[in-house]
Order: C-alpha cells, then structure tokens, then sequence
C-alpha cells in the first residue's frame, strides 16, 4: 500500500513562471526508506514542500496514507542541512518542542509532563546524547545538534520523516557515524522516510530506493532499487557490491550533467 503518492505533479512558484519540477509520478510504500539525488536546482527540496502541504502542486495530485495533501500535515517530522535548534532552549526542551505543539501531545502535556520528559530523554540517549539534556545548542557540535534535530524530528512518532540534506554540513566521519544512528533508529521501530541528499554514498547506505532526477525542471529519470542486506555497516561502504551500486548512480547524475 503505497504511503505517499505523486501523480504526474508539476510546480511553478509563480503564475506563468518557469517550472520548478515536471510530470513527477512515484509512490512510496509505508515504511519504506526513499532517498532522492540530483543536481542543484533540480527540485528535490520541492518535493519536500509539497508532501508536508507547504506548496500546492500546479497540476496533478499529492496524496499521504491515501488523502488527498491540502494543507500542512501533522504526521511529518522534519529535519534540515541546518539543526535549527532555538538557541534559549535546552537541548530536552528542544527536542520536546513538538509535543507542545502536536496533538494530541499538546493537550496531555500539562498532565503527562513527566511521561514526555522520559520519553526524549530516552530518545536522546537512544542516539547518544545522555547527560546533554541540559545543555544548550551552543554548548553541543555539530553532530550533537543533528544527533538532536532528528530526535526532535522523531518525538511526537510521525509517520513520515522528512530529511532535507540533514548531515550535509558535517565531516565524514561525523556524517558516517549518524548514518548508522538513523538506520539504527529506522530499523527498531520502523517509519517511512524520503532522505533528500546530494551525496551517494548516503543514498545507497540508507535507502531502499534511490530516485535521481534531472537539472531543473526535475524530473525522475531514474528509479533504482538497492538489493544490499540489512542491516548495512561501514565496512559494507567498501565492498565490490556498495561500490557498483555508488557507480550505476554516479553515471546516471554525470549523463545529466553532459545534457
């Protein structure tokens, strides 16, 4: 049963204007774990916008869990390149933001304070980040505070999590480690994901689907299953297998690139 639905879904930001994305169509099983790759420019953040009901599309149809996408959507957790956490909040509290604002959280949230808590100090030292629940942003890394944004992400359970470029500002090995942080979490409790990422190795280490679309308008040129066991490790990244699967995608974005 497909999750998220694109019909034949096209986007102008303005009346008249050039096209951002063109004819887009693709589904996306529950649960299932997508990344979406292309050049810059290519429309891969519009997607985005699209499912979480932030833009309409111009024509065609967005469909969540079979209804029709009108409108932002509360099942979506999001996280970004940048970890956007308020700076005058503690780290808990951050992460704890949502459910001050997602039903049915919000309502419960004077009772059940204490419950909340626990659940995101769990969480956070699910990935991590145990004896950091008082510190603020300021006083985390890099990686701490992405460690942080997606656990912020992930709090209120949503169905979907949404991740645009979210370890794209991080060295490799930084990157590397919240790769299998994310598969990890992924692989407990399972959710659907779309994984927006300009880099490929990442798309084939956590997704069970790579889409790579063309320079702008974009669209999807390309839908590869990746066939690799689960769950992967690091020294998977240098197998002949991990390595044809990087080289298959990097032909097909060097292909657009010529065009």
């Amino acid at each position: 049963m497909a999750f998220v639905t694109f019909e034949q879904v096209s986007l102008a930001y303005e009346e008249g204007g050039p096209l951002a994305i063109r004819d887009i169509s693709l589904s996306v099983k529950k649960n299932e774990f997508i990344a979406v790759v292309g050049p810059s420019g290519c429309g891969k953040s519009t997607l985005m916008k699209l499912v979480s009901g932030l833009s309409e599309p111009t024509s065609g149809y967005v469909y969540l869990d079979g209804r029709q996408v009108s409108g932002p959507q509360k099942c979506i957790g999001m996280a970004f390149q940048a970890s956007n956490l308020l700076p005058w909040r503690t780290t808990l509290q951050n992460v704890m933001l949502p459910l001050e604002i997602v039903q049915p959280y919000r309502s419960q949230m004077r009772r059940q304070r204490k419950v909340f808590e626990e659940m995101a100090r769990a969480l956070l030292a699910r990935v991590g980040l145990a004896g950091w629940e008082d510190k603020y942003p300021w006083e985390l890394s890099g990686g701490m505070q992405q460690r942080a944004s997606i656990c912020r992400a992930l709090i209120h359970k949503p169905e979907l999590l949404m991740l645009d470029e979210p370890f794209g500002a991080l060295d490799a090995f930084t990157r590397e480690e919240l790769w299998c942080m994310l598969q990890d979490l992924w692989q407990e409790q399972p959710f659907t994901v779309v994984l927006v990422t300009h880099d490929l190795r990442e798309a084939v280490f956590l997704a069970d689907t790579v889409y790579v679309m063309s320079k702008g308008p974009g669209e999807i040129l390309v839908r590869r299953e990746v066939d690799l066991p689960r769950p992967r490790t690091l020294e998977d990244t240098y197998t002949e297998s991990f390595a044809s699967q990087v080289h298959v995608l990097r032909d097909h974005i060097g292909a657009i690139r010529q065009h």
